[in-house]
């Protein structure tokens, strides 16, 4: 694995923090800004929508720069989002500050997934991409509880100053250690690549992935609440219970990522239903410290364990979209992380307390296990020679290329 990876994956830690550190920042930063819980997890949501739309316009947008030069200003703008962050006199201006971190940072996954993907084989294209999954997870195990920490002892703001301290320290890495990386031989064609949102495989693996992540998200945004208000726990056990999903996402990455590539649609579908049964665990005994305490660890694991395939597969079915192939998997995660703190708001706006938000998600997990049962159904067609080809098949380049060298020795033996 080029070296280079690994420091686009230390660069996401700073990024990751930032996304995920408010779901151990909710209380203050309702108490600070005078808004109740659910309107402080908008916060959540707005940056999940700047993810959303900045990713593809960012792609586009900055597709004949150099890479290395494009990922040095987009960690600039969000390391200064995070100082207008912890700056910010209003719950307006902290709004507008994480959509513009949003943008930057929706940039920098996208041509930082492009320049992972790029620099590896195409079997090693998830393990690279669990690479940079890596720094989510040690930011869900080290920088989100650390946030959290920071929030509960020197208020909210302290942790967005960390953040940009962190941000500085990854724009020293991306300056000194990421290689110029040369521009394709052939320029990217907007047109052509907008062709692949013509196939239905790109748009079914966008829903999987956001139904996924948002069924994870609907309840881990109000993670912190549930933890004090249903199962009982005091607001310093908050960082540790997020550390342990930090930590299960960190051990689910690892493990998804080592097995996805020979088993993309089984580390898939295997990690979505059990995010469904064990959100409707969480659901259930959400009252018992013990049990919730022991669930955001194994949830941890199977959101993270199923990521590295999500992408993989995104960049599989839009392989002829490279420029965009990292923008849309970016965006689909956080189409979900846009649509599962929403969905987990209303729900508790209407009543139903913080646990349902589990219940939430169990149905958009649910819904995604629906999704990639249909993603894995084979069909086929019949070319002008009439010999018929399973679709499943010719969906997975793993496949392919193994179809591929079974027939070439099939007929290297004719001709012996």
């Amino acid at each position: 694995m080029p070296l280079a990876v690994y420091i686009l994956g230390l660069s996401v830690f700073a990024l990751g923090t930032s996304e995920f550190m408010l779901s151990g920042l909710l209380p203050p930063i309702a108490r600070d800004m005078d808004v109740s819980i659910p309107t402080a997890g908008l916060l959540i949501s707005a940056f999940a929508i700047g993810m959303v739309i900045g990713a593809p316009l960012l792609a586009v947008a900055t597709q004949r720069l150099p890479r290395r030069t494009t990922l040095v200003v987009l960690i600039s703008v969000f390391g200064l989002g995070q100082v207008a962050g912890a700056l910010a006199p209003s719950y307006a201006l902290l709004f507008v500050s994480r959509v513009v971190s949003a943008f930057a940072c929706a940039g920098f996954w996208a041509v930082g997934a492009g320049v992972a993907v790029a620099m590896v084989p195409l079997n090693a294209r998830a393990r690279a991409m669990a690479v940079m999954i890596g720094g989510l997870s040690i930011a869900n195990v080290l920088g989100v509880p650390a946030g959290a920490f920071l929030g509960e002892n020197f208020g909210w703001r302290a942790a967005f100053w960390a953040v940009g301290g962190a941000s500085a320290i990854a724009l020293a890495g991306v300056v000194t250690l990421i290689p110029r990386i040369p521009r394709p031989e052939r320029k990217p064609e907007l047109r052509r690549e907008l062709a692949v949102y013509r196939e239905g495989r790109v748009w079914l693996a966008v829903m999987i992935t956001a139904l996924a992540g948002g069924a994870v998200f609907c309840a881990f945004s109000y993670m912190a609440p549930l933890l004090t208000d249903v199962s009982g726990l005091s607001s310093g056990w908050v960082p540790t219970v997020l550390a342990l999903f930090g930590l299960g996402a960190l051990v689910g990455t690892t493990v998804g990522g080592r097995y996805a590539d020979a088993h993309l649609f089984g580390v898939q579908l295997s990690g979505v239903i059990a995010s469904t049964v064990l959100l409707a665990a969480l659901a259930l005994t959400a009252s018992h410290a013990v049990a919730a305490i022991v669930l955001t660890f194994l949830i941890g694991f199977s959101a993270f364990f199923t990521a590295p395939a999500l992408n993989a597969r995104m960049f599989d079915v839009a392989s002829a979209a490279p420029t965009l192939a990292g923008a849309t998997a970016t965006a689909s995660f956080n189409a979900g992380n846009t649509a599962g703190p929403w969905l987990g708001g209303r729900v508790i706006d209407a009543g139903f307390g913080f646990a349902a938000t589990a219940w939430a998600g169990a149905a958009m997990a649910l819904a995604a296990v629906a999704l990639c049962v249909v993603a894995m159904r084979p069909w086929t067609r019949t070319p002008r020679g009439g010999r018929r080809v399973s679709r499943l098949v010719a969906a997975s380049p793993l496949a392919s290329r193994d179809t591929g060298e079974r027939a070439a020795t099939q007929a290297a033996g004719r001709d012996a």
